[in-house]
């Protein structure tokens, strides 16, 4: 059986079954209803569901869901030494699912498949395992990405979660073990090592587009974060 990345929707009346190898199965659009494992539950987008090799499974979908399913003859490290069957992936495996889909509808290139492969392989081999998340922290986890040049607040935050401010923190914490503050951080440094690294941005933009406006703001939390400043990583 070869590596296989393909677009796939599923039946509304499920069909209990199982095959000789391993598969991922990461939503586009719509929810899936799973049974696999110690899960039984939706699988949304912005998560992935994971199938060892002869385990029984079961899934029911609506007609117009979509889903990119890869066929693997091997998982990656962190999924063999995981008991997670789903899992939150991160905004850099996400945006290439959407390649992925535009590339499978459009043309046939065994090539280009073959590298599609294994650049999915690398990026789900660095995804961190968090378990699957409650709506609420989920939506709030999405509205930080979508906003992260923006400024954030708890009480902004605990609004799109539709909680009160404790609460919210209590949840966010328990959910992901970093507290709301430490999550936006390292999300901002993270982006602003990427901004440095790969584009010839202003140190002063890419301050910006993590959020900081002002430049010795962004400087002094880069520094406290890196250990070094964005100026002397730069160069």
């Amino acid at each position: 059986m070869p590596n296989l990345l393909s677009i796939r929707s599923y039946s509304a009346n499920p069909v209990s079954h199982s095959h000789e190898f391993n598969q991922v199965v990461l939503p586009l659009r719509g929810v899936i209803n799973i049974q696999v494992g110690n899960f039984s539950g939706k699988v949304s987008p912005r998560e992935c569901v994971v199938i060892r090799a002869n385990e029984k499974h079961l899934f029911a979908a609506e007609r117009q869901a979509r889903f990119i399913v890869a066929d693997m003859r091997c998982l990656p490290n962190n999924l063999i030494s995981s008991q997670q069957v789903v899992f939150e992936i991160n905004k850099p495996l996400l945006t290439y699912l959407l390649f992925i889909e535009s590339q499978l509808e459009n043309q046939i290139n065994p090539l280009i498949e073959q590298s599609m492969y294994e650049t999915f392989y690398v990026l789900l081999e660095s995804q961190h395992l968090l378990p699957k998340l409650d709506a609420r922290v989920n939506n709030v986890l999405l509205y930080i990405t979508e906003n992260i040049a923006e400024p954030l607040n708890i009480t902004t935050l605990a609004e799109v979660a539709y909680l009160s401010p404790t609460q919210f923190k209590k949840v966010f914490k328990a959910q992901l073990g970093a507290t709301v503050l430490e999550h936006i951080t390292q999300l901002r440094m993270e982006k602003a090592q990427a901004l440095l690294t790969h584009t010839d941005y202003s140190l002063q933009i890419v301050g910006e587009k993590v959020g900081y406006k002002d430049l010795s703001t962004f400087s002094r939390k880069f520094k406290q974060y890196f250990g070094l400043s964005p100026k002397n990583f730069k160069s």
